[in-house]
């Protein structure tokens, strides 16, 4: 097998181990009244209702169907895009930019777990993506003035915690709001896309507990400039919050919603280790951390690499070394890719022509920034490939084309939506 395919095996399996139809399975079971949940037993009382939101609720939502099946009475998940499924109704909302139909959705799943009763048992499906499929806008806020103030955050390369603090304080729905509307006994199950598997930041926490304030919403749109540029209804939430007209997000859990991180990153590279040492590579976990601009930390990676490659440190070659996180990218130019694909063809820079190592990088989700691909690999017969094709790897990323480029010289990688969604993964083979 080609060091690229096998690479590119290593990054599926990776996908694979956290698929909902995996994991699912390994945590959650049924016996007579009682729901288990790894160590957790949960007894139902009256009726069982599944709710969820995120880019993976549907592969999820078919999961617990298969195991709970006629115990469930009903139920609605939020996702991209739609599915019948057979008792959970399954509705759009929009990523990554909210829009009625997210609205629509959120004030669907308001009214669902506020009509819930004190003995009626729930379980909500969260994964990544769902700050943006389901909202409710704080009035005078509207959804095209969230939709300015969301451009501008994803615009300017701000963390997605930073982010998600600042859509908590304009929503009905984030930052445990969405708890506080129920009376139900909640089990929330959580695939985590974000570094460290925060629940405070995860699906910007609809059912947890929010630590950060109003004040905090604004010193971050303050340290990006962004303050001034927001339209007048964020300013006035954002105000009134901290002047104490409107109420800030609970600060205190729910007792009667408990959550379970089932899917991580982490779990993902763990596979991605087995499966490289499978395939005869002594394998190592960097990190499950990684974060910061693409181009810059490509050049950590690459650094990396190359070492090993000269000099057998920090570890010796043949190897294979994984990283996992997200990274981000300020974007200048109008082309078309994502932090994956830029990563890559950061790496192509640096590594250029030396022989014997792999790299990829892709999103576990499937789909990288605004293209179809879920990332990109590369050896040095891609920079070759580049070379005889004329192709000038600075102006590409100067316009943020990252996909133009790799889709000239054949190093994307497709998966489709993949039904799950646990940030990146980064595979570098390194041979003697």
């Amino acid at each position: 097998m080609r060091l690229k395919e096998v690479a590119v095996e290593i990054f599926l399996s990776s996908i694979r181990s956290v698929h909902p139809e995996n994991i699912i399975p390994q945590n959650l079971s049924l016996t007579d009244n009682l729901i288990k949940i790894k160590d957790y037993e949960f007894p139902l009382e009256g009726d069982l209702y599944v709710f969820g939101s995120g880019k993976a609720s549907v592969e999820m939502a078919k999961a617990v169907e298969k195991i709970l099946g006629d115990r469930i009475k009903e139920g609605v998940v939020v996702c991209n895009y739609t599915e019948k499924l057979e008792k959970i109704d399954v509705v759009e909302g929009s990523h990554p930019v909210p829009t009625e139909k997210s609205v629509k959705a959120g004030e669907l799943l308001l009214e669902r777990i506020s009509a819930l009763k004190e003995n009626d048992t729930f379980i909500y499906l969260l994964s990544g993506g769902s700050s943006a499929l389901i909202e409710k806008p704080i009035p005078p806020v509207t959804i095209q003035d969230l939709q300015k103030t969301t451009h501008l955050l994803l615009e300017n390369s701000i963390p997605i915690d930073e982010i998600n603090v600042v859509r908590k304080h304009l929503s009905l729905i984030k930052g445990g709001r969405l708890g506080e509307k129920t009376k139900g006994r909640g089990i929330v199950l959580v695939l985590s896309d974000v570094i460290g598997d925060d629940l405070f930041t995860i699906g910007s926490a609809p059912l947890y507990y929010d630590r950060s304030t109003y004040e905090d919403a604004y010193n971050i749109l303050k340290k990006y400039n962004i303050f001034d540029k927001i339209p007048d209804s964020v300013k006035k939430v954002i105000q009134d919050g901290i002047s104490g007209k409107i109420p800030d997000t609970p600060k205190s859990e729910n007792p009667n919603i408990k959550h379970f991180i089932i899917g991580s990153n982490f779990i993902a590279l763990n596979e991605a280790k087995r499966k490289a040492e499978e395939s005869g590579y002594r394998s190592y976990i960097f990190t499950s951390l990684l974060k910061g601009e693409a181009r810059e930390v490509a050049k950590v990676i690459t650094g990396i690499g190359l070492e090993i490659k000269r000099s057998d440190n920090p570890v010796k070659k043949p190897v294979c070394i994984l990283f996992g996180g997200e990274t981000t990218v300020t974007v200048t130019g109008n082309g078309k890719g994502g932090r994956n694909q830029e990563l890559v063809l950061s790496a192509l820079k640096e590594i250029k022509d030396t022989n014997g190592i792999v790299l990829l990088s892709g999103g576990t989700d499937g789909i990288d920034g605004n293209s179809d691909a879920a990332g990109a690999v590369i050896t040095a017969d891609s920079y070759r490939k580049a070379l005889s094709l004329d192709l000038n790897i600075d102006q590409y990323l100067e316009n943020n084309d990252s996909y133009s480029f790799f889709k000239k010289t054949g190093d994307l990688i497709f998966t489709g939506k993949t039904g799950t969604n646990v940030m990146d993964i980064i595979v570098m083979i390194v041979e003697g």
